[in-house]
């Protein structure tokens, strides 16, 4: 049942995702090409220098959990469900991604993008081998 309704919702949720990355939450276009490669601490600096809580959460936590769904693709392509083949696969994508946001100037390339992504990745896995131990019949 579950993984039925994950094939339906998938393709329009990374569309929406693809949206926010390019167009939401108020982006516009830079004059400039930004990179910050620095991880970790990039993301460190913000937290401190920042002082919303609010945007604290939606920009880092939501780096991490707007991926978690992605930890699910190996119920629609099986070879992504080794926990290798699916980081691999995750991290070739998200690079493209924050690529093109270098490129068109709709965003900054953020390494910590990169690895706050791929972490709900891995934490999306973990759920899903959860459930498919825990609950079986539930899930297909």
């Amino acid at each position: 049942m579950l993984k039925k309704f994950y094939k339906i919702i998938i393709v329009p949720y990374t569309f929406f995702l693809l949206y926010l990355m390019f167009w939401g939450m108020g982006r516009f276009q830079y004059e400039d090409n930004l990179l910050t490669i620095e991880p970790i601490f990039t993301t460190i600096k913000f937290i401190k220098e920042t002082i919303s809580w609010r945007a604290i959460i939606i920009i880092v936590l939501g780096n991490v959990v707007m991926f978690i769904p992605f930890g699910f693709l190996g119920w629609i392509l099986l070879q992504l469900s080794d926990l290798k083949k699916l980081i691999i696969t995750f991290v070739s994508a998200i690079v493209i991604a924050e690529g093109l946001q270098y490129f068109t100037r709709m965003g900054i390339f953020e390494v910590d993008d990169i690895i706050l992504n791929t972490l709900g990745v891995y934490l999306g896995w973990l759920i899903c081998k959860f459930l498919e131990k825990r609950f079986s019949r539930l899930v297909l």
